[in-house]
């Protein structure tokens, strides 16, 4: 069933854009980097962050892309055709020459905010910094301002992922998701990646 829903081409074409997985913290950007690398788009990873308890399946990241925003930009030649994960904060800061497909995670934010805090709390950090509500508030309004700006990029086409909804309903996610990235990725091996006991903090 799931091969006839999604299927894959014998020859994939070869992609000429970069895949940006992004979006806040703790919002399935990590699974979603590991869905498309079972798929067939190999990603930008360094594996300098291993995997623990709070992302026990890694983390898939590269460390070069937290310096975006001071200029490091000459690895983003080498991203074309592969994917990389890139936080909703230094998206703008991306070179402006290259075509960009991102694929933003969208989970609820007190579900983010709730993960946030336990992961803060195992590291031996103070989630109560700054209240829920001032978080949420601040979360909200940076969400405004990257998707006015991301809505404004010419060389950047975007695309929403709900959580909750890829966790409920991988294969109509997976399919979606595909069309998306050019209809040639293999959708059973994604939507087998996705794993509902990681769902570990839900909003009622």
């Amino acid at each position: 069933m799931l091969k006839r829903i999604f299927g894959r081409k014998a020859s994939p074409p070869s992609r000429t854009f970069i895949t940006v997985v992004s979006g806040l913290p703790r919002s399935g950007t990590s699974m979603m980097m590991k869905m498309l690398d079972a798929g067939g788009i190999a990603p930008i990873i360094d594996n300098v962050r291993t995997a623990d308890e709070d992302n026990p399946k890694g983390y898939y990241e590269f460390e070069r892309v937290k310096a975006l925003d001071k200029g490091d930009t000459a690895w983003v030649a080498d991203a074309v055709g592969k994917s990389v994960k890139v936080i909703s904060a230094l998206l703008r800061h991306l070179p402006p020459d290259y075509e960009y497909r991102v694929i933003f995670m969208r989970r609820r934010l007190e579900e983010s905010i709730e993960s946030q805090k336990k992961m803060l709390i195992r590291r031996g950090e103070d989630p109560d910094k700054i209240s829920d509500a001032e978080v949420l508030t601040l979360l909200q309004k940076h969400l405004d301002i990257v998707d006015n700006w991301l809505g404004a990029q010419p060389n950047i086409r975007c695309h929403d992922v709900p959580y909750h909804e890829m966790i409920a309903n991988p294969i109509d996610g997976v399919a979606r998701l595909n069309a998306f990235l050019g209809g040639d990725l293999d959708g059973v091996a994604m939507a087998q990646v996705v794993d509902a006991n990681l769902y570990r903090n839900r909003a009622e």
